[in-house]
């Protein structure tokens, strides 16, 4: 392992926290909550079984590093801004994943965290999250496999025990097996936000431990300003505070200057959704819960039909932006010497180009789909256009598709660089559509056999 100086971990004591959250956090939340002060963020929770497949890329063209799932997806992108505040939460249940999915991440995350308390069925059912909390060998034995195997920190995050004393034994397993903080939900597997927070059993674990603990949950009945998270830490005795629901509604939390207008809020994420090129439909989620009080505004029912991320923009007088940052895109592109148009050496250039057709919307086409066997392969044609892109320092590709209402078939299109590509074939869903469309790119560039 390359090792980190003991000066340069991260610590937990003194810290308030971005929580780990479903679709929330992403990179451009994660990054507004430091903006606005908060001084750790976690990554939304994500399952080793995947991110295992991963490969580790370098976007120069929006200065990322990228976790890119075979089927094409970016599971997990981070950047310097957050290198050494960032955590990586990850959801196993079995010690040997969790070690080899750290190792892939260890270099650009400042710590792994451990998900012990969804509660959520898949979760449950795969022996991860909440079915952690009542096998306490099974959670010694992943923890000290992650903290031998990895040179960052190793923390765990959990929901209390029916009883204080369950909680609190649980708690002592995971400092004992060589854990660097852990974070208390104070509620039970079977409540809800809309539960009261369970303060006694927070206190009595943070009483019972030597490590930091980090107290969550209290969103809903005692934060709403950022001067109520320190009175929450001294109420749970914690080291640290975690905001989950409270920042999702309004990441300005974090700010000691006070609580930001919900629409201004939408507009500094946005900026960074653009900056880092999130899928408009993730930006799309992230507003609607900060304007989750005023959906019904004008601002709110153009967020709602908006189809793109430029749609989502003009909302806030930002269509200029979006077109500048675009721009220095494509200029970083000609800055890193890219022929779009250019065959790489090697087997692929041996290969013929076949002559797709420009249609009457500039697409270029070809008869083209893929079978759901393809798609399931170590390598589909999304995975190998987004690898094809990355190595040659592109902006990742992005994917428009449309569906028919008389059959429920779909259509997708891909732009690459300033061409766009699609088949020519409707297909029976959004995942093979893609898939074709990337097909046709790497063909018509003749990166993929036409056999394939």
């Amino acid at each position: 392992n390359e090792l980190i100086k003991k000066s340069d971990m991260l610590e937990y004591r003194g810290k308030v926290v971005l929580a780990p959250m479903v679709r929330i956090g992403k990179l451009p939340t994660r990054l507004l909550a430091l903006e606005y002060g908060a001084d750790i963020v976690y990554g939304e929770e994500i399952i080793d079984h995947r991110m295992v497949l991963c490969q580790r890329m370098e976007n120069e063209v929006l200065q990322t590093v990228d976790f890119v799932h075979p089927s094409g997806q970016c599971l997990f992108r981070t950047c310097k801004l957050e290198r050494n505040r960032v955590v990586f939460q990850l959801g196993t249940a079995d010690p040997g994943r969790a070690v080899k999915t750290a190792q892939l991440i260890e270099k650009d995350v400042a710590g792994i965290d451990i998900n012990m308390g969804c509660p959520k069925k898949f979760s449950v059912e795969g022996g991860m999250g909440a079915a952690l909390l009542t096998q306490p060998d099974k959670v010694q034995q992943i923890v000290s496999a992650l903290v031998k195997s990895v040179s960052i920190p190793v923390t765990c995050k959990i929901r209390i025990l029916p009883t204080i004393a369950e909680t609190v034994h649980l708690a002592n397993v995971i400092e004992h097996a060589g854990a660097a903080a852990l974070a208390v939900h104070g509620r039970l597997i079977s409540e809800r936000p809309q539960h009261k927070v369970h303060i006694d059993h927070i206190k009595a674990v943070a009483a019972s431990i030597s490590i930091p603990v980090i107290a969550n949950g209290g969103c809903v009945d005692y934060i709403n300003e950022y001067a109520d998270i320190e009175k929450y830490r001294q109420l749970t005795g914690a080291s640290s505070v975690m905001i989950a629901r409270t920042a999702e509604w309004n990441v300005s939390i974090f700010r000691k200057e006070g609580l930001l207008p919900p629409f201004e809020v939408a507009k500094a994420l946005l900026h960074f959704a653009v900056r880092y090129n999130s899928h408009y439909a993730s930006a799309k989620y992230c507003l609607a819960q900060i304007l989750h009080k005023q959906l019904e505004s004008c601002e709110g029912k153009k967020l709602m039909s908006a189809h793109n991320l430029k749609d989502i923009c003009d909302i806030w007088d930002l269509g200029n932006y979006y077109d500048e940052v675009e721009k220095m895109f494509s200029a970083r592109e000609h800055e890193l010497q890219i022929d779009r148009d250019c065959i790489p050496l090697g087997n692929s250039a041996k290969r013929s180009r076949l002559e797709a057709e420009q249609n009457e919307y500039g697409v270029w086409e070809l008869p083209v789909q893929c079978a759901k066997n393809e798609i399931k392969c170590q390598d589909p044609p999304k995975s190998q256009l987004y690898c094809w892109t990355m190595k040659n320092r592109m902006k990742a590709p992005h994917y428009e598709t449309v569906s028919r209402h008389s059959d429920c078939m779909f259509k997708s299109t891909v732009t690459v660089g300033d061409k766009k590509y699609s088949s020519s074939l409707w297909c029976k869903s959004k995942k093979l559509a893609e898939q074709s469309a990337a097909a046709v790119c790497l063909r018509a560039m003749a990166l993929l056999d036409s056999k394939t």
